[in-house]
């Protein structure tokens, strides 16, 4: 379904906002920075914006707006510039090794250089043992399709997204298994389950 000047307006607003202010803007917030008559306005935008997946809101809590899949990759894919750093060899994480200078480079260009990817920040621990920690940020690929065993942002029966590991199950279902063997894994139809991104790279920054 496609999005009307207004409702592309309140995306970006709330987009421009979260990038400024680090949390998502209260719907006083959105009804002053658009120029809104009324909050009953800004609640039907945003109640039109949940069904069409581009966003998803917390009931009775404050600042509960978040930004979908959706909406990164249809309206944030901007071709980023080729960056390139010095590889200058490997390092030792067990025990030493000789060190020897390299004249290489690593190229973000394969990561970033495809208008399909995007970036998500990492919300829990479901896949702490993949090493994807709460507040890591990850880089994904824009697709349709997954094979077993492919970590996936997947959207669940049309109003939940998860990062798990997928996997195709007996009688048409799935399984999207956490790396954290203190959950269950989430067992569906294939029908209720739709891929949207798979992973390429998983970023930290410590400073």
């Amino acid at each position: 379904m496609a999005l009307t000047k207004r409702q592309k307006q309140v995306l970006d607003f709330i987009a421009g906002f979260l990038n400024e202010n680090g949390y998502c803007p209260s719907y006083e917030e959105i009804a002053r920075g658009l120029d809104l008559a009324s909050l009953a306005t800004v609640h039907k935008h945003i109640s039109v914006l949940e069904t069409k997946n581009y966003l998803k809101r917390g009931f009775n809590q404050s600042r509960s707006i978040e930004l979908m899949p959706k909406y990164l990759q249809e309206y944030q894919r901007p071709r980023p510039a080729a960056v390139e750093i010095p590889l200058l060899g490997r390092i030792a994480a067990g025990a030493p090794v000789e060190a020897v200078e390299q004249r290489e480079t690593l190229s973000f260009a394969d990561y970033v250089g495809n208008a399909d990817t995007f970036a998500l920040e990492v919300r829990g621990n479901s896949m702490i043992d993949d090493h994807i920690c709460d507040g890591d940020r990850i880089l994904l690929e824009q697709v349709a399709e997954a094979r077993d065993g492919d970590i996936v942002v997947a959207l669940v029966a049309g109003s939940e997204t998860t990062l798990k590991r997928f996997y195709r199950e007996a009688g048409g279902m799935v399984r999207l298994q956490p790396a954290n063997s203190t959950l269950k894994p989430i067992v569906v139809p294939a029908r209720d389950v739709q891929i949207q991104g798979r992973l390429l790279a998983v970023l930290r920054k410590y400073k």
